[in-house]
């Protein structure tokens, strides 16, 4: 075999096996050390991830499931500015149509985390109540991560829409956390029921309940929702919950439930990239 013929079957072979690696996907923690182009997210249908069907589940496995698809971008910052802007947005890092009442920690944090949930999603439930807590406290309370939750109600779920409306009315008028917790721990009953007000009333005062009705009521968060739906398209947002992270101008969007331990890992790694 000639040195050109091998050459070019060597390169051949290597278009092939880097299409193996981007269909099956890569672990945060080695996306951001492999990853330099942009990879195609998945164009399939939005669905919930239920628990159960992770992509990570232990701090050593390297997720294979397309579920997962952490890939780096530099240019998916520019393209969030189609969205509509509301006039009360603010933008931290890069990272645009923020609604500061739907965001937590520190604007300076080296990691802007963007987490696209649907409250009745069990996945979400599961990021919420577990993983989440602890980046709250080691994370965001410190300094390192400033994370910005974004809606994304999946049209197969009945009451989701209703829920991010009762948890934006309450973010409002700040009471979004206990609102949250609420409807992430009660998810089960109002998801049968349909029952949102009531969930959200057992843990707020009276006078708070008349502001958020008013609220959900006039109409005026259902232009907040749609933002940040459309936002979660443009990143080809296709499941709940999908985390995008943005650090030193690159983008890792991961979908599913992480946990705790591969978060952790993934973002000490960000953080000491210089």
């Amino acid at each position: 075999m000639s040195r050109r013929a091998a050459f070019a079957l060597a390169f051949v072979v290597a278009l092939i096996g880097e299409g193996i690696l981007i269909s099956r996907g890569l672990h945060p923690v080695s996306a951001a050390r492999t990853v330099t182009q942009p990879i195609p997210p998945s164009e399939s249908k939005a669905v919930d991830t239920a628990p159960e069907a992770s992509p990570v589940s232990t701090s050593n496995e390297i997720a294979s499931s397309e579920a997962a698809i952490p890939r780096s971008s530099e240019s998916a910052p520019e393209r969030r500015h189609a969205a509509p802007r509301p006039a009360t947005s603010e933008s931290v890092d890069g990272v645009s149509d923020i609604d500061p009442h739907k965001a937590f920690g520190s604007k300076s944090a080296p990691i802007v985390m963007e987490i696209f949930s649907d409250y009745q999603c069990p996945a979400c439930k599961t990021l919420f109540l577990t993983t989440n807590r602890q980046l709250m406290e080691n994370y965001v309370s410190t300094g390192k991560v400033f994370v910005v939750h974004r809606d994304f109600p999946l049209p197969m779920h009945a009451h989701s829409r209703v829920a991010a409306q009762y948890a934006r009315a309450a973010a409002e008028i700040g009471k979004v956390e206990p609102v949250e917790q609420a409807l992430f721990e009660n998810q089960d009953k109002w998801e049968q029921t349909g029952d949102v007000d009531g969930t959200v009333a057992a843990v707020l005062t009276p006078a708070e309940m008349t502001k958020v009705r008013a609220l959900v009521k006039g109409g005026t968060l259902e232009p907040l929702i749609d933002k940040d739906y459309h936002l979660g398209q443009m990143y080809r947002v296709n499941q709940t919950p999908t985390s995008v992270f943005h650090a030193k101008g690159q983008t890792y969007p991961y979908s599913g439930v992480m946990s705790y331990e591969i978060l952790r890992t993934f973002l000490d790694q960000l953080l000491s990239q210089k």
